[in-house]
């Protein structure tokens, strides 16, 4: 398709309300005027477990704008902790929080797996779907209850190891991160070097990439169970 047909193709992103929720379901929330949108699992009862990068240290360009995904709780003059939560402004790694303050003011979306490819190419926003296939709910809530236990995702990078990746793994057991070849899928393509290249180059190319690293996420990329995984990250 060119680019007008795309234009007029493009698939609008749905905003979904609570009562559509279900336990392990992959949701997200756009953050700072849409830049970058904020995923985590939904675990029933109101509350999200996700991944997030808020310790100073962070110096990554890319961390110091998708840091600090979490709201403050009321942590200024004006405002009061979260009753739920508490003051979770200096956590850093898998968390969980109540569904308010994971959402931080902003609309709900779920993420869609087992995506017609098509739309996959056409949705209007990166990092909203794939066409990878979801396990079942139960062994998505078993793996994000693991990772918090354990803490046991590695160091947050908004390119390499971010909160998307976390849910994707999450959902599927296939890492994501540095496994995929040439690009990412979802929005942290758009972070990285051949994403930016070829945004000004030339855009299909970065449907290209995105398609590319998507059907790697499915067919090329193994699964790693979360034990594995979680004594991996105690290694380093």
């Amino acid at each position: 398709m060119g680019m007008i047909s795309k234009f007029f193709y493009q698939k609008k992103i749905k905003i979904i309300s609570r009562e559509e929720l279900k336990a392990g379901d992959h949701i997200f929330s756009w953050r700072k005027a849409k830049t970058y949108s904020h995923h985590g699992i939904y675990m029933g009862d109101d509350q999200v477990i996700h991944f997030t990068g808020q310790k100073p240290e962070i110096r990554n360009f890319w961390d110091k704008i998708t840091s600090g995904s979490l709201m403050n709780h009321g942590g200024g003059k004006n405002h009061k902790l979260c009753p739920n939560c508490g003051d979770q402004s200096n956590l850093d790694g898998v968390v969980s929080s109540c569904l308010d303050c994971f959402l931080k003011g902003g609309d709900l979306y779920r993420f869609e797996y087992s995506a017609c490819p098509v739309d996959f190419l056409y949705k209007s926003r990166r990092g909203t779907c794939t066409t990878a296939p979801s396990d079942p709910c139960d062994e998505v809530i078993y793996r994000a209850k693991f990772l918090l236990l354990h803490n046991g995702f590695g160091a947050y990078h908004a390119v390499e190891n971010n909160c998307e990746d976390f849910a994707v793994y999450c959902k599927t057991s296939v890492l994501v991160g540095k496994k995929v070849w040439f690009g990412r899928t979802g929005q942290a393509n758009l972070l990285s070097v051949s994403g930016l290249i070829s945004q000004v180059i030339w855009p299909p190319l970065s449907d290209v990439i995105s398609s590319i690293a998507d059907m790697r996420l499915r067919f090329g990329a193994g699964k790693v169970s979360v034990e594995s995984l979680v004594a991996r990250s105690n290694e380093i």
